[in-house]
């Protein structure tokens, strides 16, 4: 088989020929050398390796954990592989908690400032001293933030076991 140009390797696989260049610069592609026409010609296992950089980064990868993926393949390591895509995993389900809990207090904001006066909606107090609360008021708002944080766990617990279940049956 020819080799490819980086053009027809960039494009083969929906990148520009600055994404495959900037990748030879982090170490994660190789420069060949040059052919006798003087082009640099790219082999399979250079397209398979570009594959590969991409794929990983839409998992969420950065590209040092890319290239230690790329460097564990080398070595025909599957162990490596796997705690970091666990690791991987054990950080995204951290942040989709995180991301549930702050869901859950910027619906509880919208609700108080939807619903209230201009005393009841903190966010329009920055840097101003807070209004005296009410006592009426301060029982509402703690019920509606005690109310919130436990429909947020929930929520939470539910994506979490929704996402465990699905990669159960997911193909790799």
């Amino acid at each position: 088989m020819a080799g490819l140009t980086i053009g027809k390797l960039a494009a083969g696989e929906g990148v520009g020929v600055e994404t495959v260049r900037f990748y030879q610069r982090r170490g994660l592609l190789a420069l060949p050398g040059r052919a006798g026409s003087g082009f640099r010609e790219y082999s399979e296992d250079d397209r398979q390796r570009l594959a590969f950089i991409r794929r990983a980064r839409q998992l969420g990868f950065s590209l040092g954990e890319i290239g230690d993926l790329l460097c564990a393949g080398d070595g025909r390591s599957t162990d490596d592989v796997i705690r970091a895509a666990e690791a991987k995993l054990a950080t995204i389900s951290a942040q989709i908690t995180e991301l549930t809990l702050l869901q859950g207090r910027l619906r509880r904001l919208v609700r108080v400032c939807a619903h209230g006066d201009g005393v009841d909606c903190v966010a329009l107090h920055v840097g101003e001293p807070l209004p005296e609360a009410r006592p009426d008021r301060v029982a509402s708002a703690a019920y509606e933030v005690a109310s919130t944080a436990s429909a947020a766990t929930e929520e939470a617990s539910a994506a979490s076991a929704d996402s465990e279940s699905d990669s159960e049956g997911a193909m790799p």
